[in-house]
């Protein structure tokens, strides 16, 4: 039943026993019954139904509000601590985001100094606010690490994970294809829940799940120097950099692109670049708008 039926009906003693008994279990109830005790010792010269009801009613409001009054202060400061732990969990979980476009790379500094060099096509993610403690870093493409001396963390890819103390390497994460480079240093590298450490001038790399291991002439990864360098790697890889690189499609009619490819293409230079992947594999390549076609001679 309402509450202002029951009052109403409560002023004007009309309650019927099964009235009285949810009237009496209203929460108000003790305090109408003092104002009824009140109000008896004075004589009203006409008495308004409604108006009686409105104010009863905002007498108990009143009331009501006196009572909470002390809550005030206390709630403002618990809004405020809920807005501060927000507003620190929001930033301390809030991770940040670097990414390249076609033909570009870019260098990322981490808050321990660490240098990150990013290929074209290519993303980290890393919570920068909350370093100390979350020293994970996420990555999708191909990235150059140059570690401070004495720092730690791990590198996360789709296929592998690589943890790191003080380092230089390289990692390439492409669809079905994983390679792990170390320059200097030591890395470790997780795959399938199995660890296998790295020295430098190793690779380890997992191509179509295939693990193989394989070592390195270089002291830095080629494209830092804006050139690509590929060892007994399938033609397909090749290309898919070469599109990363240069912004283009490449089609292969009739050719397979699995056949390995051992040899390097520069950045800046389209046409040098075409010759340098087709003239070993005696293909030709015709241009049409941002589709290069490549043919058997």
């Amino acid at each position: 039943m309402e509450k202002e039926y029951l009052i109403k009906k409560w002023l004007d003693n009309s309650l019927t026993p099964k009235e009285l008994e949810a009237f009496k279990a209203l929460e108000d109830y003790e305090a109408l019954t003092k104002l009824s005790n009140y109000s008896k010792g004075f004589k009203a010269t006409e008495f308004n139904e409604d108006e009686a009801l409105k104010m009863v009613l905002h007498k108990i409001e009143t009331k009501k509000q006196s009572n909470t009054n002390w809550l005030q202060p206390v709630l403002k400061i618990a809004a405020i601590l809920v807005l501060c732990f927000g507003a620190y969990y929001y930033t301390t979980t809030l991770d940040t985001t670097f990414t390249t476009d076609f033909s570009e790379k870019i260098t990322v500094d981490l808050p321990d100094n660490s240098k990150v060099n990013l290929n074209a096509l290519s993303s980290i993610t890393f919570n920068k606010n909350d370093w100390k403690n979350n020293r994970n870093i996420t990555l999708k493409g191909e990235a150059f690490f140059d570690v401070e001396k004495g720092s730690s963390f791990n590198v996360n890819t789709r296929t592998g994970t690589v943890t790191v103390l003080g380092t230089e390497f390289n990692v390439k994460q492409r669809n079905n294809f994983f390679e792990v480079t170390c320059y200097e240093g030591l890395v470790q590298v997780t795959y399938k829940n199995n660890k296998t450490k790295i020295k430098p001038g190793e690779s380890f790399l997992v191509l179509n799940d295939l693990v193989i291991n394989n070592k390195t002439d270089y002291s830095k990864p080629q494209w830092l120097s804006n050139t690509s360098a590929f060892k007994s790697l399938p033609l397909k890889e090749v290309i898919a950099e070469f599109e990363r690189q240069y912004n283009v499609k490449v089609e292969a009619k009739n050719i397979n692109t699995d056949l390995l490819f051992t040899g390097r293409f520069t950045h800046n230079n389209l046409d040098l670049a075409l010759k340098s992947i087709t003239q070993p594999l005696q293909l030709t390549y015709k241009k049409s708008n941002q589709t290069i076609i490549l043919k058997r001679e």
